[in-house]
Formats: C-alpha cells, sequence, structure tokens
C-alpha cells in the first residue's frame, strides 16, 4: 500500500509542475507587452501637454504622435502573433489535458498488462525458495548465509571456492579453499585449486607460496594435472623455459586422449618451442676450450672479474637490442649472483620498460625477480 501512495504522490507533483506554468491566465511577454503600451500613452499625453503650451510646434507634434502610434500598433501585432502562435487559452488547455493523459494511460496499461497484485519477493524470501529457480548470484548468496551461520561446514567451502575462482572473486576463493583444506583435509584437487587462485589473484604469476602449494598437490597427487601445468609454468616465468618446456611434454606424453588439458598443453609446448627458438638464434657463441680451461686456472679475483665483462657485455647488447626477454632473465640473475643488487633493480626496471611490464615476457621477467628477492617497486 506505501508503494501506491509514494507512486501517486511522486505522479501528482510532476503532473502539477508541468501544469502550474500552462495554467497561468497571463503569460510573462504579455505583461511586459501592456507595461510597454502605458508608457507610450503616457508619452502621448504629455506631448498633447508640450504641444497645448506652445513647448513643441504643430509639425514636431504631428511626427512624434505618429512615431508613437506605429509602436503601439507594432506591440499589438506582436501581441496577436503570439495569441495564434499558443498563447491563448484553447492552447493551455490542450497542454494541461496532454499532461493529464500520461498518468492515466500510464497507470491504466500497468493495471490491465502489469502486475500491481504480485507480492513483493525480497531477498531472504528468494533464497528460501527452490534452489531450482535460483540465479547463480543468488545461489551464491545463498551459500554465503548458510556458511556465515556453519563456518566449520567444510563442504560448504568446498563447493563454494570453485565457483568464487570462476566469477573472478580470487581472495574469496583463497579464502574459501583454505578453510575447505583445513576442515576436509588436504586433496591434490583442493591444494591445486588453492594454489591456481593464489596464481590469479597475482594477476597470473605463480608466485613462490603458490609454487610452494602446487608442489604439495603434486606430492599427495602426481597425477595432478593442474599441478604439474603451473609447475611447468612457474618454471617459464623464471626463464628456465627448456625445463618448462621438458615439463610440458612429459605432462603431454602421460595425458589420456580425452583429457581437457590436451589442448592447452600442447599450445604451452609449442610456445615454449617458439620462445626457445626465438632466444637461441641471436645468442653469442659460448666460450672455447682453450677459454674454459683458463678459466679454470684464474684465480677467484680474475674469474670474478671475466664474469663480470661478460655480464657487462650482455648489458651492452642489452641496450642496443632490448627485446630479447631471456637475456633481460640472464642479467638480472647474473647481477643477483655477482652481489650487485642496485644494478640488478636497474636492469630490472629497463627489462620491464623495454618487454611492457604486462606483457608475457614483462610478467615472467617479474615472476623471476621477485624469486631473487627484487621487486618492480623497488
Amino acid at each position: 500500500m506505501l508503494f501506491w501512495i509514494v507512486a501517486a504522490l511522486l505522479t501528482l507533483a510532476a503532473s502539477l509542475a508541468v501544469m502550474l506554468p500552462l495554467s497561468g491566465r497571463k503569460p510573462q511577454a504579455d505583461v511586459a507587452q501592456d507595461h510597454d503600451i502605458e508608457v507610450y500613452r503616457d508619452q502621448l499625453r504629455e506631448l498633447d501637454r508640450d504641444a497645448g503650451r506652445g513647448l513643441i510646434g504643430k509639425t514636431e507634434a504631428e511626427e512624434a504622435r505618429a512615431e508613437i502610434g506605429r509602436r503601439i500598433l507594432k506591440l499589438a501585432d506582436a501581441r496577436d502573433d503570439t495569441s495564434k502562435i499558443g498563447g491563448g487559452s484553447f492552447a493551455r488547455m490542450v497542454g494541461v489535458a496532454a499532461v493529464l493523459a500520461v498518468p492515466i494511460v500510464s497507470w491504466g496499461l500497468y493495471a490491465s498488462l502489469g502486475s500491481p497484485l504480485l507480492t513483493g519477493q525480497p531477498l531472504s524470501a528468494r533464497l528460501q525458495a527452490d534452489p531450482a529457480d535460483n540465479t547463480m548470484a543468488e545461489l551464491v548468496a545463498r551459500a554465503e548465509g548458510h556458511l556465515a551461520s556453519n563456518p566449520e561446514d567444510g563442504r560448504g567451502w568446498d563447493v563454494l571456492a570453485p565457483i568464487y575462482l570462476r566469477t573472478g572473486r580470487f581472495a574469496d576463493s583463497v579464502a574459501a579453499y583454505r578453510n575447505a583444506n583445513r576442515l576436509l583435509g588436504e586433496s591434490g584437487d583442493r591444494l591445486a585449486g588453492l594454489g591456481e587462485a593464489m596464481a590469479n589473484a597475482a594477476g597470473g604469476i605463480v608466485t613462490a607460496e603458490a609454487q610452494g602449494v602446487f608442489k604439495q598437490a603434486a606430492a599427495v597427487d602426481p597425477a595432478n594435472a593442474k599441478a604439474r601445468f603451473y609447475l611447468a609454468t612457474a618454471l617459464a616465468q623464471e626463464g628456465r623455459m627448456q625445463d618448462a618446456a621438458a615439463a610440458w611434454q612429459l605432462m603431454l606424453n602421460d595425458l589420456p586422449a580425452d583429457s581437457p588439458w590436451r589442448v592447452p598443453v600442447q599450445e604451452a609446448v609449442a610456445e615454449a618451442g617458439r620462445r626457445i627458438a626465438a632466444a637461441e638464434k641471436p645468442a653469442a657463441p659460448g666460450p672455447s676450450a682453450e677459454e674454459v680451461d683458463a678459466a679454470s686456472s684464474m684465480s677467484q679475483e680474475d674469474r670474478t672479474a671475466m664474469i663480470e665483462q661478460m655480464v657487462s657485455g650482455l648489458d651492452a647488447k642489452l641496450r642496443e637490442n632490448p627485446r630479447d626477454p631471456e637475456g633481460w632473465m640472464r642479467l638480472v640473475r647474473s647481477y643477483v649472483v655477482l652481489g650487485k643488487t642496485d644494478q640488478a633493480r636497474e636492469a630490472l626496471g629497463r627489462g620491464l620498460q623495454a618487454l611492457d611490464g604486462g606483457s608475457e615476457d614483462g610478467k615472467r621477467l617479474l615472476a623471476l625477480a621477485t624469486s631473487l628477492g627484487l621487486s618492480s617497486t623497488e
């Protein structure tokens, strides 16, 4: 009932806001014209007084009287034009009728075509209905309400966690998977799901924590496809493309013919092959046997100096050809191994700028830097 009262009041207010300007007796323009005509009449009376006193000649008085008369006639013609356009009472009546017709017709159509007697359906009532009639959002709300009252229901967390993951609520998915593993015990699927949620929450990067969870899943279930796939992805993100390709190929050999993982693994193997070929094409030749023998007989200081010289050469090559993701990974790793953290951070910044930090190569470089103790904010 309250709804209808509010709707009626709003309709009345809207109608009045339109009708009041239309129902006025005289438009503002007519009032202004009346005032101008009265001024001209005063001028005529004053002109007659001046002519009677002899203050103005007869000819000048006639000319002034004619000019004022023309102005009065012009105002009268303008008023007639305004009335013809729609300023008259008939036009106002038509406008008021049109405004009144809008709510009357709309309410009549709603009464005949709508559902004015349909009762309200608050969320609590819809959640108590048959689950088969609920939308996905209502089902999630139903599950969340149940878990708020029963936080130790491991089965509920286990059902809700992958739904959160599919709908992009990665942080909620991580929390749900943690609860499911705690209450139901760790399984390969639940641990792999937790790792996947962590990686998605990190923007697709398999962090060290997520990698540890995937290793736990593989230890519990060595055949778990999701854990194996993401562990190989972590290798690729660290720049170990050869190891990643081997892991994906081994996984592909073990997968059944009808496994849904075959297509993504085949694509990953192909992409790894392309990256390996691209990295090997511009590669500089390795040290000769004589250089290796010479390096083995060097002192620690001379060997370190030689390594630093090689790293400096790699740095110079990357300045000339910055579109080399594998080269940036080798450079950052080399600086870290040499203990030159500042140079490693500087190389990381240049590499992310050259490769575009949001690209796949940029993410791999950032993942490697994170595993080495560096970060892009540094």
